[in-house]
């Protein structure tokens, strides 16, 4: 196929609301890394929270979005993506307000009312629950809106506007600190979600195949929901790709902590963070096309062993220029991977229940965040501060993503369902 025939097949290939999806998304990523380049700091200057206690709520966070996302993916079936998403973006806009308003003279009674970790820990929730509805409700629009010819290119291009969206919002947070304030950063988070609440409203348009399902009862969206956790298979995957979120999510739990510790304690890590989505969107589209021959849950294995070795890198010779090269292997896993992992889930879900499936897609995300945390502070602490071998940490990661990788095959070979069997 020639290039012009191939950009006519992109051209032709997706429906419009597949670009307002994406294009709202690099939006909500922009806003949601944005808060979360600045949280913890804000956290611990700003509302005088310990430094254990700020890290705690971070966590809290970042792991929270990923278990909602079950829950945003079955109410996205049930309200439909478009009114799932200005309902997601308006709580966005709401609760990055709040959240940057904590510390408002102007919110002082109820601050001093109510508990401060409480409150903060509630308002922690709502962007959560925001992003649990955006998430399944783009990837949902991206199946449906999308040509069977064209969809794993979409899914690229998706993720290519993830990246693009984590890499603009810790810069634009950066600057905002900067020369405002950081309060300010959540603010300029909640007027980003808010037009996008304005866009979906104005130009999207439920996307909606001539073989699709109508929209589902609230009976039938309880039933698809249990359906979901009660199918072994799918949740033994769901549980064993936790695995690579253990692995991946290091990268920012201990990762500037252990460059700060023991490699220089003047290096850049934020800036040293960028070179991931900087990795994706360079490379995404590229690697995409290399590997799109390959079966869907082949490169899932691939990217998941690629990632776990990546940490080699750095064990080989720990410095600065060795953490962003381990960065880079670790992106490059990432780019293989992700992209067919939301596509093989998106082929297995039953019409009807794309929202549902998707939703659960993110849940490994979820329990890795905290898992990791947990872990991987531990096992810095253990390796690092009790042994004084802290390349040790490094190679219990990499196990752990080997491992991670073996069960995967033997899934592969073993369990795993067809597309034509629909989970059942």
């Amino acid at each position: 196929m020639s290039v012009s025939e191939r950009l006519r097949e992109i051209r032709v290939g997706f429906e419009r609301p597949f670009w307002i999806a994406n294009i709202s998304e690099l939006f909500e990523r922009l806003s949601y890394y944005a808060a979360f380049a600045s949280l913890a700091r804000y956290l611990h200057e700003t509302l005088q929270f310990p430094v254990e206690r700020a890290g705690a709520l971070t966590g809290w966070f970042g792991g929270l979005v990923w278990f909602l996302a079950a829950f945003g993916g079955a109410l996205a079936d049930r309200l439909g993506f478009r009114r799932a998403l200005s309902l997601a973006y308006l709580i966005l806009s709401c609760s990055y307000f709040l959240l940057g308003s904590l510390g408002s003279p102007w919110f002082a009674p109820v601050r001093n009312a109510v508990p401060l970790g409480g409150l903060v820990a509630f308002i922690l929730m709502l962007p959560a629950l925001g992003i649990a509805l955006v998430k399944p409700s783009v990837v949902g629009t991206t199946a449906r809106a999308s040509q069977d010819n064209v969809r794993s290119i979409g899914y690229s291009i998706y993720y290519t506007l993830v990246n693009i969206g984590g890499a603009a919002g810790p810069y634009i947070a950066s600057v905002v600190h900067k020369h405002l304030s950081v309060e300010n950063v959540f603010r300029v988070a909640a007027a980003s979600v808010f037009l996008m609440f304005f866009m979906v409203l104005l130009l999207f348009k439920e996307p909606r195949r001539s073989d699709e399902a109508a929209a589902p009862s609230l009976a039938q969206t309880v039933r698809n929901f249990g359906t979901v956790i009660a199918n072994p298979r799918f949740m033994i995957f769901l549980q064993i790709f936790t695995g690579y979120w253990i692995v991946c999510w290091q990268e920012f739990i201990t990762l500037p902590v252990y460059i700060h510790d023991y490699i220089n304690s003047q290096a850049d890590t934020e800036l040293i963070l960028v070179t991931d989505s900087l990795t994706v969107i360079a490379l995404q589209l590229g690697m995409s096309f290399l590997t799109r021959k390959l079966p869907e849950f082949s490169a899932i294995i691939l990217g998941t062993f690629v990632t776990s070795i990546s940490w080699l890198v750095l064990i080989a010779h720990p410095s600065v220029p060795t953490a962003i090269g381990a960065i880079v292997v670790l992106s490059l896993g990432e780019i293989i991977q992700a992209p067919r992992y939301y596509e093989y889930i998106s082929r297995l879900a039953p019409s009807g229940q794309q929202g549902t499936y998707m939703g659960f897609a993110f849940l490994p995300l979820g329990i890795g965040s905290l898992i990791g945390g947990k872990l991987g502070g531990a096992l810095l602490h253990h390796f690092g501060e009790v042994q004084h071998r802290p390349s040790l940490f490094w190679l219990s990661i990499v196990a752990i993503g080997v491992l991670t990788s073996l069960l995967l095959w033997i899934y592969d070979k073993s369990i795993r369902p067809t597309p034509a069997q629909r989970l059942q």
